[in-house]
């Protein structure tokens, strides 16, 4: 898969980088629901869009993408809006050797974890744990497993299920919402939120 993904970025072909910050992350940052600007982690972050728009309002942002390509381009990104982010190329499966050990208030997965082998998800849930300071909110995007996602989205993720969020994030996390995209494929939105207490 990560191969697939460098080879989409040289090629220039992104269908998952629109340039807008998804309507789910906007409403915990100007939203009625707006969280306190503090920590935010942007997950697979790509080319630093959800990054750059939430150090434009106030946050201090980490993304992480295995990407050199990606990450270079967030860099000129966050350099031309003038803010400061920390871009980070890496496995965010290992947040903590990668030096990301702030607790983060508001954590983005846009299309992150449905990608990542199965085998590597309790590691990737046990990162995401040690990155999350308690109470976090937890946004993450993905297409459910075998959705018909049509032929235009390479490299095509694994997917993750509802269920399968519920028994990898069941110590520390609640899964509050679930709830199904407006694109003709498969894709859902769940909002988890670490418990306060382990």
């Amino acid at each position: 898969m990560s191969l697939g993904f460098r080879l989409a970025y040289l090629a220039g072909r992104k269908p998952w980088d629109s340039g807008i910050p998804p309507a789910e992350l906007v409403a915990y940052v100007e939203g009625p629901a707006a969280l306190e600007p503090a920590w935010a982690l942007d997950l697979g972050c790509g080319t630093g869009t959800n990054v750059v728009y939430l150090a434009r309002h106030g946050w201090r942002t980490t993304g992480v993408d295995f990407v050199g390509r990606a990450i270079a381009e967030a860099r000129r990104k966050a350099e031309a809006a003038g803010v400061s982010a920390r871009l980070i190329v890496g496995d965010v499966t290992r947040l903590g050797r990668l030096g990301v050990t702030e607790p983060h208030r508001l954590l983005l997965d846009l299309g992150c974890l449905h990608t990542i082998p199965g085998d590597r998800r309790d590691a990737y849930v046990d990162s995401v744990t040690g990155a999350a300071e308690p109470g976090a909110v937890f946004l993450l995007f993905g297409f459910a497993p075998g959705a018909r996602r049509g032929r235009r989205l390479r490299p095509r993720p694994e997917g993750v299920s509802e269920a399968e969020l519920r028994r990898r994030f069941r110590k520390g996390w609640v899964l509050e919402d679930a709830t199904r995209g407006t694109d003709p494929y498969e894709s859902w939105w769940y909002r988890l939120r670490r418990k306060e207490r382990l």
